[in-house]
C-alpha cells in the first residue's frame, strides 16, 4: 500500500526539493480538486488531463508526445509525476521523447525492449547522486560499511536527489527495503542546471547499458534515525552483498 495524499510528510529530507511547490498543490488536491486540474495550473511545459482522454489503443507514451497532454488518474503516483514534469521538465521530455522514438521504431510490444525498459526504470525509480569518488565506488562495490559508516562523514558532501515518482510514491509510507536506481551526476553540476544537464546525457545506448546502481535510500545518513545505529546496515536481506562471478 502507498497511501494517500494525506499522508506525505513533506518535512522529510528527501522531499526537500519539492516541498514548496508540492505542499502546496497537495493541500489543493486534498481540498477536493481533482489531480488533474491542480497539476495543469502548476507552470509544467505539458497539459494534464483526465486519464479518460487516453484513446483506446494509443500508448500512454505516445499520446503524450503527440499531443502534449499527460493523462493523469487522481492518488499519490500520478501526482509524484506531475511533480517531476515541473521540476524536471526537460528530463521528463527527454525520457519521453526517447520512449516515442522507439515506439516509432519497433511498434508497441508485448515485452519492452532495452531502451524502453530502462527508460521505465529511470522514470519510475531513478536518485541522482553527486557524491565523492569514494563514496561512488563504494556504492558501486556493494560496500556497505565502507559507503556508510567508514566512509560516513564523506556524505556531507554529496546530494542525492529522489527523480522517479513511483520511488516517491512509495516512500510515502517509508520501509527500510525501498531501493533506489542511482544515476551518477558530476559533483559540479549545480542544482539550477540539474534538469538541463540530465536531459542532455541521457541517451538511448547508455540507458540500454542499464547504469544503475542499487542503493537502499534509507541508509543515507540523516534520512532516518534508525541508520544513526551501524546495526542498521547488518541486515543483509537489503544490503545484500555484491554478486559473485561464477
Amino acid at each position: 500500500m502507498s497511501g494517500d495524499l494525506a499522508d506525505i510528510v513533506w518535512s522529510v529530507p528527501w522531499l526537500a526539493p519539492y516541498r514548496a511547490v508540492g505542499e502546496a498543490l497537495a493541500h489543493q488536491i486534498s481540498a477536493g480538486h481533482s489531480c488533474a486540474d491542480v497539476l495543469d495550473g502548476a507552470g509544467a511545459p505539458v497539459r494534464f488531463v483526465p486519464q479518460a482522454e487516453l484513446p483506446a489503443g494509443i500508448a500512454y507514451e505516445q499520446f503524450i508526445f503527440e499531443q502534449r497532454r499527460v493523462p493523469t488518474r487522481d492518488g499519490l503516483h500520478d501526482f509524484f509525476n506531475g511533480l517531476a514534469w515541473v521540476f524536471f521538465p526537460q528530463t521528463k521530455r527527454r525520457l519521453n521523447e526517447l520512449q516515442a522514438a522507439q515506439i516509432a521504431a519497433d511498434g508497441v510490444r508485448p515485452v519492452r525492449g532495452p531502451v524502453r525498459d530502462a527508460i521505465t526504470v529511470f522514470d519510475e525509480n531513478a536518485a541522482l547522486l553527486q557524491a565523492p569518488d569514494a563514496l561512488w565506488e563504494a556504492l558501486a562495490a556493494r560496500d556497505w560499511a565502507q559507503l556508510f559508516i567508514a566512509q560516513r562523514p564523506l556524505w556531507a558532501q554529496a546530494r542525492l536527489t529522489l527523480f522517479g515518482h513511483a520511488l516517491l510514491e512509495k516512500l510515502v509510507l517509508p520501509r527500510k527495503a525501498i531501493t533506489a536506481h542511482v544515476y551518477r551526476v558530476p559533483l559540479d553540476v549545480e542544482p539550477a542546471s540539474l534538469d538541463a544537464w540530465l536531459a542532455q546525457d541521457l541517451q538511448a545506448p547508455r540507458l540500454a547499458a542499464k547504469p544503475f546502481v542499487p542503493l537502499p535510500v534509507l541508509g543515507v545518513p540523516g534520512w532516518w534515525p534508525p541508520n544513526e545505529a551501524p546495526v542498521f546496515y547488518a541486515d543483509a536481506q537489503v544490503f545484500r552483498p555484491p554478486r559473485t562471478q561464477p
